[in-house]
């Protein structure tokens, strides 16, 4: 994925992020901000969500993206 598609894809990470509960955010942190076990799970969920959309690796962008979609279909929300 180009520099210009990734760019892209985390602006709308953070896009649709913005319209979940915190609750969901959380989780949403835990799942791509744990560096692979390396980091705890308090230090997780303290870390800004712009450092975890910084850290998710190039190809797990697209299913990230597809989580968010999910997420936003589930609760009914429309942007």
């Amino acid at each position: 994925m180009n520099t210009q598609l990734q760019q892209f894809a985390k602006q709308q990470l953070r896009d649709g992020l913005a319209l979940l509960p915190e609750e969901w955010q959380e989780k949403f942190k835990l799942m791509y901000g744990r560096s692979n076990g390396r980091r705890s799970v308090e230090d997780t969920v303290a870390l800004d969500m712009e450092e975890v959309i910084t850290e998710i690796p190039e190809e797990k962008l697209d299913w990230a993206m597809t989580q968010i979609e999910n997420s936003i279909k589930k609760l009914g929300i429309i942007p």
